[in-house]
């Protein structure tokens, strides 16, 4: 086995001439305050290699390697007055250790890994990478060199081997203090398996809720498919790191391998990637009760409960429950809220808040206690600055154009239904501004503010408009999701129970709307609506008052049934978005299709109107 150094410029490196190897930059990022001791990357050298395990506290033999004298800052004419350093090469004698302030990373020879650890986080590794071809072989790191070793950075070519296997794989690990974690396979590698103990692994969905993915749902299954939404969070066991990993477009393959289930709780053992080419970007973000599970029981019901888990800082913490009876996220907000309104569900006091830090919970029949709150956080909201979010990760790692893409900010933004914005009637809805005409009449004043009813009823009018052309938005996704669904059953008929299923929940639309039609009523029917209401302001009579408020019950009519179906419908397209995902977790060949379907979900659920049902935009 050789350990050496070369002078090699990092950034000068041919792929075309090293076939076989694997770029991998790895940073990993805690939340844990910088240490002097350690303020910068450093390359150590443990005289000797570690045997059946690895001992970080015993460091008496281990020797630091000098940084690159071509950059030696300390005297940068050395190099240049003396030739003879170029070329210079440093033998290990042991086993090489990377540190830095947030993270120590063991190439441990024997077992052909490289182990992370958190500093902000001592109880044990967090990590463990190897080639996936390697995964269950008896592999070794047979060889290891320096290209690049300066305070700020150190980079390492580093060889797997396997005996049995006949096959040898380099791989180049950069560590920085940048925060960047890159995983580069090379076209003749299959992929990379990133080995971590996760209890719950979650695909973040910024328009739609999340995925959440626990393993003990899975009895009788060895590995799920997932989809590749270019961000995966992994909940690690003990609940006090989140293992954060991204991705850029590509056709990648992303696998979550299961442990036995004997296990208790069964977890997720690793993530096989096969990446397509791709880069691969990790981060680890540790913090005691950096996330939380909670058991929810039928004692939650109707009463505040106090949770035990103490948020370990501000940051936008979410969960998902049960509304409606789809997975709905929601934010913890800072204090208990009044009540807000829902479409489908109606009136209800939000359900989960912090009180002196701690998590609060109130349930009642329209947002049951069921199953478990897994607590979590993806945005900052208030975050200390020595914080990293999995999205700041996600910006870090996939630039400006993919992050956008990802996190749609515009798309989460919600339409107006006003039209005058402030200036107009402040509930600008069909009972909003009914109510507002109605207090008008009951003065006997309708002839004197015949502008200000006026202005009223053309903002029903417009918010009318605008519920009917999101019902027309949510008609035309149902459509061509069934024509696409159709499609695919008759190409790919292997996915014909699967697609069976989705479609099930698609023409839920269609059906809701014709229920519905009567109730609905037309644009037609608003303008005679409008018509009638104006004129009862033309002049003053004793028939205006029970007039108008039989013309108001027509209004809050329409508009009502206009509300209900636009929540279910988000509702409903909420859940297609979910199951397509969850459904191709055991069918490796569904998994393009469900990208295409949470594709098209996602284009249509951007910027719902606020009597939608939204997962917490």
């Amino acid at each position: 086995m050789k350990f050496s150094q070369s002078t090699s410029n990092y950034g000068l490196i041919s792929w075309k001439a090293m076939p076989a190897l694997l770029l991998v930059t790895v940073l990993l990022i805690s939340t844990a305050h910088s240490d002097d001791s350690t303020a910068h990357t450093l390359i150590w050298d443990t005289a000797s290699p570690f045997a059946n395990a690895v001992d970080l506290r015993d460091r008496a033999n281990w020797k630091p390697v000098p940084p690159d004298i071509l950059t030696l800052e300390a005297d940068p004419s050395v190099a240049a007055s003396d030739p003879s350093y170029s070329g210079r090469e440093y033998a290990f004698e042991g086993d090489v250790v990377v540190e830095n302030a947030h993270i120590t990373a063991v190439l441990w020879s024997k077992e052909g890994k490289i182990v992370i650890y958190s500093k902000a986080n001592s109880d044990g590794k967090k990590l463990e990478f190897t080639p996936l071809e390697f995964k269950a072989a008896a592999a070794k790191i047979t060889n290891c060199a320096i290209v690049r070793n300066t305070s700020d950075e150190a980079v390492l070519e580093v060889t797997f081997s396997a005996g049995q296997a006949g096959k040898s794989i380099s791989a180049v690990v950069a560590f920085d203090e940048t925060g960047i974690v890159e995983i580069k396979a090379p076209e003749n590698m299959r992929g990379i398996s990133l080995l971590s103990p996760i209890e719950y692994g979650i695909v973040p969905g910024f328009i739609g809720d999340d995925l959440i993915y626990d393993p003990g749902e899975y009895p009788s299954t060895n590995a799920l498919c997932i989809p590749r939404e270019n961000l995966f969070l992994g909940l690690l066991k003990g609940r006090n790191d989140m293992l954060v990993v991204t991705w850029p477009e590509g056709k990648q393959q992303v696998h979550l391998v299961l442990g036995g289930e004997q296990q208790k709780p069964r977890l997720i053992e690793s993530i096989d990637i096969d990446n397509d080419g791709k880069s691969v970007y990790l981060s680890i973000l540790s913090a005691p009760g950096i996330w939380h599970r909670e058991e929810l029981t039928p004692s939650y019901l109707e009463r505040d409960v106090a949770s035990k888990w103490k948020r370990p800082f501000r940051a936008k913490w979410v969960t998902q429950l049960y509304e409606a009876g789809v997975k709905t996220r929601f934010t913890f907000k800072e204090s208990k809220q009044e009540k807000i309104w829902r479409g489908v569900t109606g009136s209800y006091v939000l359900p989960v808040w912090f009180d002196n830090e701690f998590a609060q919970y109130h349930f009642s029949k329209k947002i049951l206690p069921k199953g478990e709150s897994i607590v979590y956080f993806l945005e900052a909201s208030h975050t200390p600055a020595s914080v990293q979010t999995p999205v700041d990760i996600l910006k870090a790692t996939l630039g400006r154009q993919t992050s956008e893409r990802v996190l749609d900010i515009a798309g989460r933004k919600l339409r107006t239904h006003h039209r005058r914005g402030a200036a107009g009637i402040r509930r600008a809805c069909t009972c909003g501004c009914t109510e507002a005409i109605e207090a008008v009449f009951n003065a006997g004043k309708e002839v004197e503010k015949q502008q200000y009813i006026n202005g009223a009823v053309d903002d029903m009018v417009y918010f009318v408009r605008r519920h009917m052309e999101r019902l027309d938005e949510y008609q035309d996704f149902a459509r061509t999701m069934i024509e696409y669904l159709n499609q695919t059953r008759t190409s790919s008929p292997a996915l014909k129970s699967y697609l069976d299923n989705l479609e099930a929940i698609v023409q839920q639309l269609p059906q809701e709307y014709e229920r519905q039609r009567e109730n609905i009523k037309t644009l037609k029917y608003t303008d005679e609506l409008a018509v009638k209401t104006k004129a009862l302001t033309r002049q003053t009579d004793p028939e205006n008052l029970p007039a108008c408020l039989e013309l108001g019950k027509q209004w809050r009519a329409m508009g009502g049934a206009q509300d209900s179906v636009l929540g279910l419908y988000h509702t409903t397209t909420r859940r297609l978005f979910q199951e397509a995902g969850y459904g191709c977790a055991n069918q490796p060949e569904a998994v393009e299709t469900a990208q295409e379907i949470r594709r098209r979900c996602r284009e249509c659920l951007r910027n719902p109107d606020g009597y939608e049902i939204w997962a917490d935009y």
